[in-house]
């Protein structure tokens, strides 16, 4: 039976909403993504791979709704997809504790009235599924580790039950050791609790480890899209050949 499509994105063109002039005076907007048509199977997890800048992000923030100057179709199964951002630190109220963190999309749900004994009880069944102490619940970002941060910040996005979350290079700025306990926390949500993820990373060796599709990103366009063996083993774009060639894969 075919898997059932979560996202459906058919030829979008985003723009920055800054404007440039062109030679003539006029000013005229910046396309960054050039048609982009793809699609993000229930229960995966898609790796989207690509340089820097090449409109990784801008992609992911399209799908949410935060970049609005955009054509083509973005069809959603659930209207309830998160993110989870690279920096967990900047993204994280540094003045509040950990539960109120937690707590926060629960108070402002629109959809459900939470009563306070919920909320809590919804928060200790969140911080059980990251792995961590109840303890934290009193600590503030600034008193946690990276890795502890990046968990946070799964947990937010987690606290109402989401379908589809969209990870945006979410172990880049933390090491080699805490990555790996990310990357199985990641992975553990996908199994255990049926979460889709679209995970956004320049590490194609983390995309293989953990990804079940990989879409290869240049300048706004999907250049590859396949099996991630299939991909490495075979690619048939150049670009996906030099990505790989530079990860000292090929």
């Amino acid at each position: 039976m075919e898997q059932e499509k979560v996202i459906q994105i058919r030829d979008l063109k985003v723009y920055y909403k800054q404007y440039r002039k062109n030679i003539f005076g006029k000013k005229r907007r910046h396309q960054v993504l050039k048609g982009v048509s793809i699609d993000v199977f229930e229960g995966e997890i898609l790796g989207l791979a690509g340089e820097s800048g090449c409109g990784k992000s801008t992609l992911a923030k399209a799908i949410v709704g935060m970049n609005k100057d955009i054509e083509g179709e973005i069809n959603l199964k659930y209207s309830d997809t998160q993110m989870v951002f690279q920096d967990p630190y900047s993204s994280l109220n540094p003045s509040k504790k950990i539960g109120w963190l937690l707590e926060e999309p629960l108070r402002v749900d629109k959809e459900r009235k939470w009563t306070p004994k919920e909320r809590k009880e919804k928060v200790l069944e969140i911080m059980k599924a990251i792995g961590l102490p109840k303890e934290m619940l009193e600590r503030y970002p600034s008193q946690l580790s990276g890795g502890q941060r990046q968990r946070v910040s799964i947990g937010v996005a987690l606290m109402r039950s989401p379908k589809v979350i969209i990870a945006d290079e979410p172990v880049s700025a933390l090491d080699v050791t805490i990555q790996a306990q990310i990357l199985q926390l990641l992975q553990q949500l996908n199994r255990d609790l049926g979460i889709t993820i679209l995970f956004i990373s320049h590490d194609l060796r983390v995309i293989y480890q953990i990804c079940n599709h990989v879409a290869i990103m240049k300048h706004g366009e999907i250049k590859e899209y396949g099996i991630p063996y299939e991909v490495y083993r075979n690619p048939q774009n150049d670009y996906t050949k030099e990505l790989l060639t530079a990860a000292g894969i090929k």
